[in-house]
C-alpha cells in the first residue's frame, strides 16, 4: 500500500468525520456518536503513521514546512479528542478536521522544503516538542476565540438560533477558552525556556524573527492572564488578546519557515 494512497484514505476519513458531526451539530445534538468516534481514532492513526514517515521514514529527520504543520494539526486533534473526556469541544472538529485532510495531503504529496539532520539533540527535541504543542494548544484556543466572538455577538443581536442552539452556554465556552490559554502558555513558556537553554544562537539572523514573534506572544498571553486574574476581562477582551497573540506566534513559527524554506529557499 503506497504512503500516498494512506493519505488519501486519512483525508477521507477525516472529512467524513467532519461531515458527521456537522449533520450531529445541525440536529442539535450534543454527544459524540460512536461512529466519529471510530472513524477519528481510525484517521487519527493514518495522520500518525503518516508524519511519523514524512518527518522520520527517510535518512534523518525532515523538520520542513509541510511535516511540521501536519504534525501541529496531529497534536491538535489529539489535544482536542483528549479534552472531549472533560469539555465539549466537539464542534471544533468541523474546522479541525478538514484543515488536517489538507494538511496530510500536502505533506505527503508536497513539495521536500526542510533540510534533513542525521541526529536532533535531546534539547533540541525538547525544544522543538514543547513548541509543537504551545502551537497547537493556542491554535486551538484561536478557534474556540472566535467561536466564542460570533455567540457573543449573536446573543447580543438576540438571535436565539443558529450557534446558540449548537454551542454550549457562553460562560462555559468562556472558562473553555482559559483553560486551553493557560495549558498553551505553559507549554510556551517550556519551550521558549528550551529555546535559551539548548538552541546555539536564538538571537542567530535566520531566528531573530521567530525568537522576537514569540517573547511577544508570551507578552500578550501572559498581559491576557494577568488581566483576567485582577481585571476579570472577559468575552471581547479575551478574544482580541488570544487571536493577537496566536496570530503572531503563527507568524512566529510557520510563518519564518513559510519564507525561509519556500522564499529564501534556506533550512
Amino acid at each position: 500500500m503506497s504512503i500516498a494512497f494512506i493519505a488519501v484514505i486519512a483525508a477521507l476519513l477525516y472529512l467524513a468525520a467532519a461531515g458527521l458531526q456537522l449533520a450531529s451539530a445541525l440536529q442539535h445534538n450534543g454527544s459524540l456518536s460512536r461512529s466519529l468516534i471510530v472513524i477519528a481514532i481510525f484517521a487519527l492513526g493514518c495522520h500518525a503513521f503518516l508524519t511519523w514517515h514524512n518527518i522520520y521514514g527517510h535518512e534523518g529527520v525532515n523538520f520542513g514546512f509541510f511535516r511540521i504543520f501536519s504534525l501541529i494539526f496531529l497534536c491538535i486533534n489529539c489535544v482536542c479528542l483528549l479534552a472531549l473526556t472533560k469539555r465539549p469541544l466537539q464542534n471544533l472538529l468541523v474546522i479541525l478536521f478538514p484543515l488536517s485532510a489538507v494538511g496530510i495531503l500536502i505533506s505527503t504529496l508536497g513539495p521536500d522544503t526542510g533540510a534533513r539532520e542525521h541526529k536532533v539533540p535531546l534539547g533540541v527535541a525538547a525544544h522543538v516538542g514543547s513548541s509543537v504543542v504551545a502551537y497547537s494548544i493556542l491554535t486551538l484556543a484561536a478557534i474556540q476565540a472566535a467561536l466564542l466572538a460570533a455567540q457573543d455577538a449573536q446573543l447580543k443581536r438576540r438571535q436565539m438560533g443558529g450557534l446558540l442552539g449548537v454551542l454550549p452556554p457562553l460562560q462555559l465556552m468562556e472558562s473553555m477558552l482559559f483553560e486551553l490559554i493557560w495549558v498553551g502558555f505553559v507549554a510556551l513558556t517550556l519551550s521558549i525556556g528550551t529555546g535559551v537553554l539548548f538552541m546555539q544562537d536564538i538571537f542567530a539572523q535566520h531566528l531573530v524573527h521567530k525568537t522576537v514573534l514569540s517573547i511577544a506572544a508570551w507578552i500578550l498571553f501572559a498581559v491576557l492572564l494577568w488581566g483576567r486574574h485582577w481585571l476579570g476581562w472577559r468575552s471581547q477582551t479575551a478574544v482580541r488578546l488570544t487571536v493577537s497573540g496566536s496570530t503572531v506566534l503563527m507568524l512566529a513559527f510557520l510563518g519564518s519557515k513559510l519564507v525561509l524554506e519556500l522564499v529564501l529557499e534556506k533550512s
